[in-house]
């Protein structure tokens, strides 16, 4: 590897000011969607548990979309797990039901989503991409949950909840994320990002 290949890869990977700040922003406004959703997803969650024990999982990838979203805004290691674990703490600092242990799952939720990325060594940011990366949030999220809130649940409660999870992380946090980001970038609004360059060049 070159001296020039390697500059221009470190240059590609760093953080710049307006990566930051943007995945900040974006990260807030997710906090505020997840606080959100904490309240409101009752109404959800109750009839398909009543449906299937389980099942609840399903509206679970709202809380997964702002590592996915940050990541192919900003297209730079770390993203994904910046962006779910700043969301989680703000919807906590908010007044979420679930207390610190927000802090852990976004954790958790945003490295599983990270790993997707990494695993394409941050080259990959395609519709492919963004809902393995949603399906890797999901069954973060999942192995998390079955540990912390539900111990000793049966292998049946264990695979349908795993399942809607990973169902649930590639539809809303994966394709919805990606679908959020062309809408952004026919907008001109990701202009200085090669993720709006990219997506507007496809349209």
């Amino acid at each position: 590897m070159t001296k020039e290949t390697t500059t221009s890869i470190g240059k590609r990977f760093r953080w710049r000011v307006v990566d930051i700040v943007v995945a900040s922003v974006i990260a807030v406004a997710s906090g505020a969607v997840f606080f959100a959703w904490t309240i409101a997803h009752d109404g959800i969650s109750g009839p398909l548990k009543a449906l299937l024990p389980g099942l609840q999982a399903l509206d679970g990838g709202v809380w997964l979309f702002a590592g996915v979203l940050v990541a192919l805004v900003v297209r730079k290691p770390g993203a994904a797990l910046f962006g779910e674990f700043v969301a989680a703490a703000v919807s906590g600092l908010l007044g979420g039901q679930y207390g610190a242990t927000v802090l852990l799952s976004g954790l958790i939720q945003g490295l599983g989503a990270e790993l997707v990325f990494l695993a394409f060594l941050y080259l990959n940011w395609k519709l492919s991409a963004a809902i393995l990366a949603g399906v890797g949030a999901g069954i973060a999220k999942a192995v998390f949950e079955l540990v912390v809130w539900y111990p000793g649940a049966d292998t049946l409660f264990m695979a349908v909840y795993t399942v809607s999870s990973i169902v649930s992380g590639a539809v809303i946090a994966g394709f919805l994320s990606w679908l959020a980001v062309r809408g952004l970038a026919k907008t001109g609004a990701l202009d200085r990002f090669a993720s709006g360059r990219t997506s507007a060049a496809r349209v």
